[in-house]
Order: C-alpha cells, then structure tokens, then sequence
C-alpha cells in the first residue's frame, strides 16, 4: 500500500463557544508537527480570530477550513480548549454531533463536574482531560495547567499594578524618593513563581509563602523573600508535588499567623487551588481589614470560590478601602500566548498515542490512563468513577 492509500489521521480544531473564552487549542505553527504525525487538520472558520489568528494563516500551513457540523462530523479526534464539561451550557449543543469511537481532547473538569463526563460517556467518545495528566518528566511538554498557571501569574501581577494607586518600582526623582510596592505571594507553584518574577521585574519587593517548605529555594533564586511560619507540613506535599488539601485546624492556625504578614503588604495574590474542591479560604476579613487603604488583593483562586472570603468569583470588590479583584478565566484574556502554550500541550499530548500514522491507544501508559475518563460507553477513570459513586 502506498503513502497515499494510507487513510490519514483527520484532527478537528472547533471554535470555543464558552463565553468569553478566546482561546483556540491548536495555532498554525504546530500543523507541520500534526502532518508528520500522519494527521489532516480541519479548523472551523473563525476559531482563531479572538487570539488574532487568521483562517489564512491555517490554510497557509496546510488546515482546511470548515463548518462546525464538518469538523465533528469527519474528525477521528476533536482537540478543544475546553470539552462539555468545562463548557456545559454552551457545549450541550454539540453533544448530538459527537459520536461513537471519536476521541475527545482538553479540559474537562471531571473532578468538578463527574456527572457531565458520564454524559459523554453515553455519547460513546474516548474522552482525555488534560488537566489530569501526570506529573512524570516525560508528560511536562504536554502540562496545560502549568502552562495557563504561567499566563494567570504574569497577568495577576498586571492586574495588581493597574489597580494599585501607587506605583510599583522605587524611583529617585527630584521630587523625592518613591519607596517600592510590596507584595506578597500566597502559594508558590507556577502561578505564584510567575508572579513573583513578574513583580519583581516591575521593581516591587516581594514576599511569598506556601505550606511546602521545598519551594524555598525557588522563592529565593527568584529574589523574594521566603516568609516561614511555624507549622507541621509535613504532609503538604503529595506524590507528584502539588499542595495538598490540608484540614481545617492547620488552615487556622496559618490564617492567626498570616495576619501580621498581609497587613504590611500592599498586594496580595493568592493562587491556591485543589483540583476538583473548593478553594481553601487562607486570608479573613479580619486580614482585609488590616491593610492599608487603597491595598488590592488578587485572587485567583476565584473559579474555585477564592483564597480571600470577600472574593466574588468575576466581580472586584470593595472592602474596607481594599479592593479584592476575583478574575476569572485569567488564560483567555492573554489568548495569543496562551493558545500558542496549550497548542503546543495538545499536540505533544497527541504525537504521544500516535504510532506510524495510527492511533494507538496504550493502557500500560500512565499518560493514557490517568487522563482517559471515558471509553466504549463507560466512564473508566478511578477518579472520576469515585466521585460518581459518592455522589
């Protein structure tokens, strides 16, 4: 058989129709990587414009354009930013077009929404949540979170800045010196390490804290200061090395402690989230009430209820002269870059089952099992098939 009997691969890209979302899952730089793969691409008309993509510059890399019922209608894979679950209100529309045997790519929120996923079971698609991936170095090219973390934390700081009434770097001047702002980090993974570079580079002094000592050395090498506290975190820490969920008495004692620490700053981010729970609440009001007026506390914790207890998930409030910002879907509004981060996630993710121009679905493989939630009409992942069960 020749290269050209050979059926391709056909890889659908859709327009996101999650208000507000401007991001698109794949960008015209990775279709040479796709079509190496073995992979035609088919873009939906339009799916690029809201990241400043043009269908041109698809067609140009060699993507045809098409309608929404064509992309689901011909794809063996739909790659989305985000899927029905992550998208549930808009996405029910497309629910009739999926069928059996396709396989489903993006965000889902199955630890979220496990209900949606076994509605998606039903339709018979293979569906993979990216967000569950692994954390083994092998699956680090295709970690999506990591890299939206990376935009939220660089645009939290800008958020901060626009709001903030003072500026951020110390500046002599004739009229006098201009002190630094001062903020503070509240968890130090990607978000958090991407705030506090981004402050730093505007010239504040910065301060961070998270209940995993282990990130000590990056806040320093960043050129913050580590703020420690006197607490057992001996279990803060899981396998793959995220922050643990902790339980209520250990979250207090961090609140009576943080006190002391949030009233000398004059921005506050906090970017503590647990996948799938609510947001743990580690600044009071009381904390609120002790900063300065014309502080700002960013939170973008928000989607997951918010670190801060005043946060309004979408609003900016206005408290005791603080203004506490609860932004949502921080990504889409950097959708250029952050298009161009989850394209090149998705498509690894991709080249990662494909074997000579074939899908091969590989279960002794902890990238396919850990983010596959459903296959052959039946939710199959042991996460989401708990909380199933629990509910």
């Amino acid at each position: 058989m020749t290269d050209q009997d050979q059926k391709s691969i056909v890889v659908g890209v859709p327009k996101e129709t999650f208000p507000g979302e401007r991001r698109v899952a794949l960008v015209p730089e990775m279709l040479p990587a796709l079509a190496k793969a073995g992979a035609d691409v088919f873009i939906e008309t339009g799916a690029g414009i809201e990241a400043g993509i043009t269908d041109d510059s698809y067609t140009q890399k060699g993507a045809t354009i098409a309608s929404r019922d064509d992309i689901f209608a011909k794809s063996d894979v739909v790659f989305q930013v985000r899927t029905f679950g992550a998208n549930p209100e808009a996405g029910r529309a497309d629910l009739d077009k999926l069928r059996d045997g396709q396989i489903v790519i993006g965000f889902t929120e199955s630890l979220g929404e496990p209900a949606l996923s076994k509605e998606l079971a039903g339709r018979g698609v293979t569906l993979f949540s990216l967000e569950m991936l692994p954390r083994i170095t092998r699956a680090q090219s295709m970690d999506v979170l990591s890299s939206m973390a990376t935009i939220a934390g660089y645009k939290a700081v800008l958020y901060a800045s626009d709001t903030l009434p003072k500026i951020f770097p110390m500046l002599m001047t004739a009229a006098g010196t201009i002190a630094p702002a001062r903020v503070f980090v509240v968890g130090v993974g990607v978000a958090g390490l991407q705030a506090i570079a981004t402050a730093k580079r505007l010239g504040a002094v910065v301060s961070a804290y998270d209940i995993r000592p282990a990130v000590k050395d990056q806040v320093i090498s960043l050129g913050a200061k580590f703020v420690e506290m006197d607490l057992d975190t001996g279990e803060a820490e899981d396998k793959g090395g995220y922050a643990k969920a902790m339980d209520e008495e250990f979250y207090k004692k961090q609140r009576e402690m943080m006190v002391k620490v949030v009233a000398e700053h004059d921005v506050v981010i906090t970017t503590a989230a647990v996948p799938g729970k609510k947001a743990p609440i580690l600044v009071t009001e009381e904390m609120v009430k002790g900063m300065a007026p014309g502080s700002v506390l960013v939170d973008l914790a928000a989607e997951r209820g918010g670190n801060c207890e005043l946060t309004k998930p979408g609003e900016t409030v206005q408290a005791h002269g603080v203004s506490i910002l609860g932004p949502l879907n921080v990504p889409s509004t950097i959708p250029y870059h952050a298009s161009q981060m989850y394209a090149k996630n998705i498509t690894t993710f991709f080249q990662n089952m494909v074997k000579e121009g074939k899908v091969e679905i590989d279960m002794e493989d902890e990238i396919i099992t850990d983010t596959m939630i459903t296959k052959g009409g039946d939710v199959v992942s042991s996460r989401v098939k708990e909380l199933l069960g629990a509910a």
